[in-house]
Parts: C-alpha cells; sequence; structure tokens
C-alpha cells in the first residue's frame, strides 16, 4: 500500500517531529517501505545573503547534512531503505518536489496546533495537502 514515504523535518526542531517520525518509521516498517527524510534550508535573498559571513551558505548546509545524518542513525530503519535528503527553497514546494521526484505515495508531515495567524495565511501543511500528488498524513503534536 505505502511503499515509498517521504517525511520532512525541521532537524532544528526535532522535539516537535518525535510524533511524526515515530510514525513514519513504524508505517516504514509494517509496510517495508523505504522512507525519504526531507529538510528544507530556506533560501536566502539577496539582501539577507549580504549580512551573513562569507561562506554561510556552504556552512549552513554542512551542519544541516551532519544533523540530519545523526537523526536518520536514530530511526529503527535499515540503511538501504533510508534516504536522506536536504534541499533548498519555499519548504511546501520542496517537500512536494522531493516527494514527485523520491515518487512517493505517502508524506507524513508533523504539525503543531493552528493559530488564527494559520488559518489566515495557510500553513506549509496546508498547502502540501491541497498540491500534493499523493496521500498526506498530518501527525499533530
Amino acid at each position: 500500500m505505502y511503499e515509498n514515504n517521504l517525511l520532512p523535518i525541521d532537524p532544528e526542531a526535532e522535539e516537535s517531529s518525535k510524533k511524526a517520525m515515530a510514525t513514519a518509521v513504524r508505517i516504514a516498517q509494517d509496510y517495508g517501505a523505504d522512507l525519504h527524510v526531507l529538510c528544507v534550508v530556506p533560501r536566502l535573498g539577496q539582501y539577507a545573503a549580504n549580512m551573513f559571513p562569507e561562506n554561510f551558505a556552504e556552512k549552513n548546509a554542512d551542519a544541516v547534512k551532519a544533523r540530519l545524518a545523526e537523526i536518520g542513525a536514530k530511526l529503527d530503519l535499515p540503511t538501504e531503505r533510508l534516504h536522506l535528503h536536504i534541499a533548498t527553497g519555499a519548504v511546501y514546494d520542496e517537500i512536494i518536489s522531493v516527494s514527485r521526484k523520491a515518487g512517493c505515495d505517502l508524506v507524513i508531515l508533523a504539525s503543531h496546533r493552528p493559530e488564527l495567524s494559520d488559518y489566515l495565511l495557510g500553513p506549509n501543511a496546508a498547502r502540501v495537502v491541497r498540491h500534493s500528488d499523493c496521500s498526506v498524513m498530518v501527525v499533530r503534536d
């Protein structure tokens, strides 16, 4: 049923993704599925990029890769079924793009309890649900 799943996470907010990570691992174990774990690094605008030290983007990418590898090592899945991805851009766009490229049939998203601003602005989870080609499971923390 679910053979290829995607779990977007924020490595700096691992605690808020714990329930979604446990759910994703359980689904992968139960179905013998592959799990793609994605971290999206927002793109810095030109103005913001000028405010950071030289090579900041490269150093940040290296730090994110290392952190993602640490998180991946904690997941109870065989390494051949675990795929780690880092993308740069708008969170919802990259989640949808990676899910399509990886041929995912399920995206498992962590989501906090909605606040008024979420209803007015539309959170990333809502955009992924609306525009994804595959099923999306939203796991509340």
